[in-house]
């Protein structure tokens, strides 16, 4: 082969090679395979949650704080109670009952004997919420009506009457005053609010007439149990 010949012969050869690396790059059911992805780290494994923590526990001093509050707020009550209760018993306008009747009363009790109806006169003198017989208690616990009818030494104007109840409290359904001709007047009827060792107040207009008598009545059948009077306290001028 000549130079010329063999010159040519080498073009060709080099142009062939050159077209056969194209189509080998772009024969598309060849693929080159993809490089393998880079390694990922290993997931971090989720903490565990923290465990509730328990509450913690009232402090000594914030428990023993309330108890104090609780403490003092009980003790001024008893006091506020204390000074409502000497206020009436030595309330200048009142007075309190001179004589007493009775529908009835326990073991027909008469004169002073515990539990009778002269126990409603004089100054209040239970000084615990329950049975005691220096009240007056009708013969029957929840026998339904019951009365008691008391006189004061002076005539007045009423204008308020203050029944200390003892036991069964909230038992009295209807005052009535009496006028210096012995005539009834109803003053009030309804529901009576009383609880424990309290005075039932009963204030209204005061009256045109003078009074010294008056009555208290009772449906014992509307509080269980055994309703006992103390003392009942007459107000006017």
């Amino acid at each position: 082969m000549n130079k010329p010949t063999r010159i040519l012969f080498l073009i060709i050869a080099a142009a062939l090679l050159i077209a056969g690396c194209n189509r080998t790059q772009n024969n598309p059911s060849t693929t080159t395979s993809a490089p393998p992805p880079a390694a990922q780290p290993a997931a971090t494994p989720a903490q565990p949650a923290m465990p509730a923590q328990p509450a913690a526990p009232a402090s000594t001093a914030s428990t023993d704080s309330s108890a104090a509050t609780i403490e003092q707020n009980q003790k001024l009550s008893a006091v506020d109670w204390a000074m409502k209760q000497d206020e009436i018993k030595n309330d200048p306008s009142g007075q309190w009952a001179i004589n007493a009747t009775a529908s009835s009363s326990y073991g027909d009790a008469k004169g002073t004997a515990a539990w009778s109806p002269m126990q409603v006169t004089g100054q209040p003198n239970v000084e615990h919420y329950g049975d005691d017989g220096r009240a007056w208690a009708p013969k029957t616990e929840d026998g339904g009506i019951e009365w008691v009818d008391l006189t004061y030494a002076k005539p007045v104007n009423a204008s308020e009457v203050r029944i200390r109840e003892s036991c069964g409290s909230g038992a009295v359904v209807r005052l009535e005053l009496f006028d210096d001709q012995g005539n009834p007047h109803k003053v009030w009827q309804g529901d009576d609010p009383t609880k424990d060792l309290n005075y039932f107040i009963i204030k209204f207009p005061p009256t045109s007439y003078k009074t010294n008598h008056l009555k208290i009545t009772l449906a014992t059948n509307a509080v269980p149990g055994w309703n006992e009077i103390d003392a009942v306290q007459l107000i006017g001028k």
